[in-house]
Order: C-alpha cells, then sequence, then structure tokens
C-alpha cells in the first residue's frame, strides 16, 4: 500500500486535457471537464485542453505536438478507447510511445471490475512516456476518468505518494 511523504511537498505538474469525440462540444465534454476539475483541486496546472474528432491521424498530430512542448509535463486523453469502428485513441498513441505502462491499463481494468463488471474487457485504456511525457488514454465516460483519476492518477501524479511515483520521475526525465 502507498503512503504519504508530505515533507517532499507538493509540485504541480502541467498537464493537457484531450476529449476524443465526433459529437462533443466544450458545453457538453463532462469527463475532460471533470479531469480538469480534479487535476486543479489536486494542484495542477491546466496548460491546454482540446476536442478533437475520433480520427487517428488528427489525434497522432495531436499528442506529437503536445509530446513535443516542454512545457506540458502529463497528457490526459479521455474518449476512443472502446472497441467499436471508430475508437482509435490507442492506434494512434502507440507507435509514439517511447515505453509502455502496460500496468496502467490492467490497474484501471482491474479497479473497473467492480465497477461495471466484465464491460471492463472491452477498455482500452493505455499509458506511457513519450519524450519525458507521461500520457494516460482513458475511456470516455466519467465514472471511468472518476475511477482512474481518484484510484491511479492522483497519487501517482504526487511526489509525496511512497514507494514511488510518476511525479518523482518528470524532473529527471525532462533533464535528459
Amino acid at each position: 500500500m502507498s503512503t504519504h511523504e508530505a515533507k517532499q511537498g507538493f509540485l504541480p505538474l502541467h498537464i493537457a486535457v484531450l476529449t476524443v469525440s465526433d459529437s462533443r462540444t466544450e458545453e457538453t465534454d463532462t469527463s475532460g471537464r471533470l479531469l480538469v476539475e480534479r487535476a486543479e483541486a489536486a494542484g495542477h496546472r491546466i496548460v491546454a485542453k482540446r476536442i478533437v474528432a475520433d480520427d487517428v491521424y488528427r489525434l497522432r498530430a495531436v499528442f506529437s505536438d503536445w509530446i513535443a512542448d516542454p512545457g506540458i509535463q502529463v497528457v490526459l486523453s479521455t474518449g476512443g478507447t472502446g472497441i467499436t469502428g471508430r475508437d482509435s485513441t490507442p492506434e494512434a498513441i502507440l507507435p509514439l510511445l517511447d515505453k509502455p505502462l502496460d500496468g496502467f491499463g490492467e490497474l484501471f481494468r482491474g479497479f473497473s471490475l467492480a465497477e461495471i463488471g466484465t464491460s471492463t474487457l472491452q477498455s482500452r485504456a493505455v499509458a506511457g512516456l513519450a519524450n519525458g511525457t507521461f500520457i494516460f488514454c482513458l475511456p470516455g465516460s466519467s465514472g471511468a476518468c472518476r475511477t482512474a483519476w481518484d484510484r491511479i492518477l492522483l497519487p501517482q501524479l504526487d511526489r509525496r505518494t511512497q514507494p514511488c511515483n510518476f511525479a518523482q520521475l518528470i524532473p529527471r526525465l525532462l533533464e535528459r
């Protein structure tokens, strides 16, 4: 079980949020808004937010721009991780990753099992590291984003979480 090491102090991260959808607008983007609100409530800085149609090449362009931007340390995407025809977020991001984080999807589906049962098999949530930027691709439902944020991302994006976390790796990765 992880613990909190308060003496290190909180380090706010610069986060970009991408909603993958053919139909959502800023007004109807409940999942993207949830991620923004949760990240800001935790003390992080939202430095970019976009809604992009579920198209491999458009998604790859946005991911690539954000991966190349030294001002973005973490990318959170929501949507496009299912198995229907236009769901293409994993196909867009996987070729861009330097190091996939297979355990993220496994852990997410483990937590989701208790909430939605075997329907969690339809989630292709993925994560990885590209050019020193952590990328987390979540399902499009607000419930899934809440689960991922509360159960995985909140502690892992906080350098006070012990014995280890993603946040403590970011400064070293950006110095290379």
